[in-house]
C-alpha cells in the first residue's frame, strides 16, 4: 500500500486550510466537529501526492469541492481520483455553486455515501 502522507504535501495542505473558498466554508461549518451523523471529518487532508478538500478517515470517503479551475481538467481529476482511491478512499465530487445553492442536499447525499460505506459488508 502507498505512503498516506508525503512530507511536500502537509506545507501545502496547512495553507490550503487558511485559503478556502466560500463553498469550502461552508460545507465545513455544516460538518466539523462531527455534526454530520458523528462522522469525523478532517480539511486539507494529504492523500499521497493530493491534498483532499475533505476526508473522513473512518469512512474512508473523499469530497472533493470543486471550483471553476476544474471546468476543463475532466482527464486530470479523473487521474487525481484514481490515485486517492488507490489509497482505499471513495471519492465524490460536488462543484462550488452546488454547496452554495443547495447545501443540504449535498449534505443529504454526502451522509447516504458515509452510510453506504459503513453498511457494506467487510471481507
Amino acid at each position: 500500500m502507498p505512503f498516506m502522507v508525503k512530507k511536500r504535501t502537509t506545507p501545502l495542505a496547512r495553507k490550503l486550510r487558511h485559503q478556502p473558498s466560500d463553498a469550502e466554508i461552508r460545507f465545513w461549518s455544516r460538518v466539523r466537529s462531527s455534526q454530520l451523523g458523528g462522522f469525523k471529518f478532517v480539511h486539507s487532508f494529504p492523500i499521497g501526492r493530493h491534498v483532499a478538500d475533505f476526508a473522513c478517515r473512518s469512512a474512508k470517503l473523499v469530497v472533493e469541492i470543486d471550483g471553476g479551475q476544474h471546468a476543463g481538467a475532466a482527464e486530470a481529476d479523473a487521474e487525481r481520483t484514481r490515485e486517492i482511491e488507490m489509497f482505499g478512499y471513495t471519492v465524490i465530487r460536488f462543484w462550488n455553486n452546488e454547496v452554495l445553492a443547495n447545501t443540504d442536499g449535498v449534505l443529504e447525499a454526502v451522509y447516504d455515501h458515509l452510510l453506504m460505506i459503513r453498511d457494506r459488508p467487510r471481507c
